[in-house]
Formats: structure tokens, sequence, C-alpha cells
């Protein structure tokens, strides 16, 4: 981990997308929330593989195999280490965090919930972490258990412990809002939920960009965040899972790679974490997502968080003084989310006004509908940051706000 001050601009040179204009004006990415940029080194790992390595993995006896193999276990060991998880083998790649979820629900829900029993959510949710326990609680005639949040965004942890009993089998909440950016007491309602002998499932999605997360610390059963996020590809995501319950659960898919020997009588499961990991994986994602995890590592989660939180309050003050702009979210506890909704502007008219100058943001739900209803809108507009985002991004962001005053004044 380096140490020392950090250089926003050095840092923007190693992301060649940065360095573009979009309708004539210099590119201002504020989207990080749905995708971030990638740096030149993720680029250049997937870009060996395909040139100098690409075999698939774990079959091949030759040495173009073998490699391949290397740096695609070896990726899961850098992403061990990265979370501080216990055994490599407790690191499932999925393609997602959706899809990680989904293995939860899947393997371990369809096999521990039954009727009457619970499954606790929070309201700020993404529907990827409600939409597979509505299935399963529909499914198993179980309860979908929803924790509210109060008017800054934060979760009513009083309300959270009432809703948990003998009865809850699950508790799967995220550990940042991606339409809030609130920062959620995540060892405390893992802590809370274990005093219960409920399991816990964290959404990891939004979290892992921004700050270390600890596997030990957090204490939490299931974790699952994405690569694309995290600076790495499309494509490939994680699920952590304390090997205790992955070696009680079923395998999600059936076919390659997942087996020990299949007959027409009978198949034997392979070994963790290769039972979750049936057919060829996208072994140039995960390569990518341990360059990603390098990166990262390399800058270090002390500058990456200070810079962040210092951007988010400049933004923070920069908007408020915007007459006319309501910030959505505003929890003390945050990452860097500016949700904002404007007196005169749909969200959809801001986005398009503001991409006319070059500014990206993410307009919409942010598939958080819930969120919406509890706020009483139909969306906002999202500007949401990353460690090589600047002043200037947020000075461009203000003035491009002050022309959408203009259109619709």
């Amino acid at each position: 981990m380096t140490t020392g001050t950090f250089d926003v601009n050095k840092v923007r040179q190693d992301f060649p997308l940065l360095n573009q204009q979009v309708n004539g004006n210099p590119l201002v990415y504020l989207d990080n929330g749905a995708t971030s940029q990638k740096p030149q080194s993720v680029i250049d790992a997937i870009v060996s593989y395909y040139t100098t390595t690409n075999s698939n993995v774990h079959r091949g006896v030759h040495t173009m195999s073998q490699q391949a193999t290397d740096h695609y276990e070896g990726a899961r060991t850098k992403i061990r280490r990265f979370i501080n998880a216990g055994e490599d083998h407790e690191i499932i790649f999925t393609r997602n965090t959706t899809e990680g979820i989904n293995l939860v629900a899947h393997s371990y829900a369809r096999q521990n919930v039954g009727p009457g029993d619970d499954i606790i959510v929070s309201n700020m949710e993404h529907h990827s972490n409600i939409v597979p326990w509505q299935m399963v609680c529909e499914e198993k005639g179980a309860n979908l258990k929803v924790v509210p949040i109060d008017d800054n965004g934060e979760l009513l942890m009083d309300e959270y412990e009432k809703l948990l009993s003998p009865r809850t089998k699950l508790v799967s909440i995220t550990h940042v809002s991606n339409a809030l950016g609130t920062i959620l007491p995540a060892a405390e309602i893992v802590r809370l939920a274990h005093a219960q002998g409920a399991p816990v499932l964290l959404d990891g999605a939004q979290a892992v960009p921004h700050m270390p997360v600890d596997m030990q610390a957090l204490d939490c059963d299931f974790y699952a965040f994405s690569g694309h996020k995290l600076f790495g590809p499309t494509g490939i995501g994680v699920l952590y899972g304390k090997t205790k319950y992955l070696e009680a659960m079923p395998p999600f898919l059936g076919g390659g790679e997942m087996i020990k020997s299949v007959t027409f009588e009978k198949t034997i499961y392979n070994d963790l974490p290769y039972k979750f990991e049936g057919g060829t994986p996208d072994i140039a994602g995960a390569i990518g997502l341990g360059a990603a995890v390098d990166y990262v590592t390399n800058l270090g989660f002390d500058q990456i968080t200070a810079h962040e939180e210092e951007l988010l309050r400049y933004g923070t003050e920069a908007l408020n003084a915007i007459d006319g702009v309501q910030l959505v979210g505003t929890a003390p506890h945050k990452a860097g989310i500016l949700s904002f909704v404007m007196d005169k502007a749909h969200p959809h008219d801001i986005g398009t006004i503001l991409d006319e100058q070059g500014i990206a943001i993410r307009t919409g739900h942010h598939c958080a509908q819930p969120v919406m209803q509890r706020f009483q809108i139909p969306a906002t507009a999202r500007a949401s940051l990353a460690f090589y985002n600047t002043k200037e991004d947020i000075d461009a962001l203000v003035k491009g706000i002050d022309r959408v005053i203009e259109v619709f004044s």
C-alpha cells in the first residue's frame, strides 16, 4: 500500500477513457455507481491473456492451460486477500452481484426457508436484493420483512431489532445504498442477526470500490460484489461464503467443472469452489479483476477514502447552495453518491442537458423503486464519484445544473 500525497491528476492518466471529449466537451464521468472506468493495467492484463495464454483452465496438461489456470487461480487468491476471507475456496466467481445473490437464494434459501419463516431486507435495496427473496418467499410460503429507513436515508436499527426473531432464516441487506449512498452499520447488523441464529448476506457492490471490507471483522456469512464497479471488467463477480454454508449447499448450475465424476446413475459433485462454477468461467474477467484489485491495493484505501470524502463534502455543499435542488439521501455516514431532484426539471431532462455538456450521470429509479416510493419521487439524478474524480468535475456539474435551470426558467 502506497503512502504520501494523492495525486488525482496522475491517477487519471492511468484511465484512457477519461481523456476524451463527448459532444464537443471534455468528458466528466460521474456515473461510477453504474460502472467504473478501467485503468490501463486492467486492459493490459485482459489483452495479455488473450494474446499469450488464451486456453481453458483446470483440465489441460499443456503449458498454456497451466499458465491460464495459474493466473485464474492467482486472481482468486488476490481477491481472498483483498476482502480478508479465510480460504481461497470461499471465493466463488460469478457473473456479477446479482448472480451471487441468486446463487444464495437458490442453493441456501430454498433449502432452509419454509412456511412461516422470515427473510429480512431493507427499504433501500437494489432490485437484485429484493426479487430473488420475493421468489423464494412466494415458493416457500415465507414472509419478506422490510426494515424501514428515515428521511435521511438511514436504517432504523430499532425497527430492525424488532423484526428479528427465531423465525428469521436469512438477513440480506446492502452494505452501501446505490441510490442514497448510505453506509450501513454492517457489523452490527450481522451481530444482531447472529444472536437470533440467522445468517447474513451483504450486497457489497457499492462498498468494495470505496472502502476496505474485511470478512473477518464483518463476520457476515455471504458477501457479493461485481468486478465492473471495482475498476475491473464486466461479466465477472464474486460471492464470498463461509465454508460451513458453502459445503452444505447444493450446486447452482449442473455441467462441466462442477463435478468429480458422472455416470447415468450418479454424479459426485466437485470440491469448493468449483462446485459452484459450472462450465468454462470468465477467465479473462477473473484475471482482469485480479489486476483491478492490484491497482486499488497499490493506491491504498487510506488515500482513496480521504479523497472521496473530500469530494463528497465539496459536492454536497455545492449542490445544497443551488436554489431548486434537493439532495435525496443525507445520512451523515455515506459514500460518494449525490442523488438529487430539481423543482422544475425531471431527472431524465437533467441528464440529457448535462450530457450535451459532456457530463455523464445516471437518471431514473436506479433499480431501487422502493426507495423512490419511500421519498415519494419518481426518480433522481445521481452523480456518483470515484477516486479519479476531481473538484473540477463537481464544478462542471454545478455549471451544468445552472444550464438546466436556464432551460426551464
